[in-house]
């Protein structure tokens, strides 16, 4: 299966793909009105445009550094996953994506890094549940053999919560990116998110594997078959389309395919286009129709 991640409408009608995503929300801030014949792909805690307005929405660290794209390891500014009003915005645009078409794809889902987030909100919501939990009261989850701390378990426990709120208005597929580290344990750390308990409310997971040039390919085939162990769930590929030569898109498609569900191409459709057809053609180059 073979796909498109786009912000052109034009681009959704293109035979070539599969299915189709759609940018409806992205990490700017920018929204656009979701498609009847394209999966909503919303930027869900990456938000360049409300963190500006509303910095006291930004998550923060343990020494107030702020997770914005100010700081060298953020590419984008990110809201606070329990700040209450967004939230609620991000379920309402979810059910209204849900609505035009039944799948959507939720996109930077989580927090911005392990250290995050420490603000007050979160402060009084960590304190609140380990008190539930050290008195048997909490959301009814039996106790976990893991490694990490209260604070992962707490922290998973939200972004799960707010997965399974936006499935319960997603009628059809529904779609999660994940960070691209399939280490054991490093996405829970990072972002707040256990892959397994996801997994009851998400069909489909989505790997982006970005470069500029996809040179070589070996780091591919490492993180894809890595992501395949790690996953019961199905899951498929991103691949960055934009000025990538087509002979190495065509390469690295062929390598994380032996992995993935699917392989989708990012914001360039006519480049993706491109690759698939010069697949069809090597394909069609290597039959052959003689007789036996």
């Amino acid at each position: 299966m073979y796909g498109v991640v786009t912000r052109n409408a034009e681009e959704v009608e293109w035979p070539e793909f599969d299915r189709t995503f759609y940018e409806v929300k992205d990490v700017t801030g920018r929204h656009t009105d979701p498609l009847e014949d394209a999966v909503s792909m919303v930027s869900c805690f990456g938000d360049n445009a409300t963190a500006g307005t509303e910095p006291d929405l930004v998550p923060v660290d343990d020494e107030g550094n702020e997770a914005t794209r100010d700081q060298p390891y953020f590419d984008w500014s990110y809201i606070c996953p329990l700040a209450e009003d967004y939230r609620n915005g991000l379920l309402t645009v979810i059910e209204t994506c849900a609505e035009v078409n039944g799948d959507v794809r939720l996109d930077d889902v989580g927090f911005p890094r392990g250290e995050y987030c420490q603000c007050e909100r979160c402060e009084t919501a960590f304190e609140e549940w380990v008190e539930q939990r050290s008195t048997g009261e909490s959301s009814g989850r039996s106790p976990r053999d893991t490694k990490f701390d209260d604070w992962y378990d707490w922290r998973a426990s939200v972004v799960t919560e707010f997965v399974a709120e936006a499935a319960d208005r997603i009628p059809g597929t529904t779609y999660l990116t994940l960070y691209p580290d399939p280490y054991p344990g490093h996405l829970y750390e990072r972002a707040g998110l256990d892959v397994e308990a996801l997994a009851e409310h998400v069909d489909e997971f989505v790997v982006p594997l970005y470069d500029t040039n996809y040179g070589t390919t070996y780091w591919l085939e490492t993180i894809a078959s890595g992501f395949a162990d790690l996953l019961d769930a199905p899951f498929s590929v991103e691949l960055y389309a934009v000025d990538v030569e087509v002979e190495n898109l065509v390469h690295a498609t062929e390598v994380v395919e032996e992995y993935a569900e699917g392989v989708f191409f990012g914001y360039e459709a006519s480049n993706a286009r491109a690759t698939l057809r010069r697949m069809d053609a090597e394909e069609r180059d290597g039959k052959s129709f003689g007789p036996e």
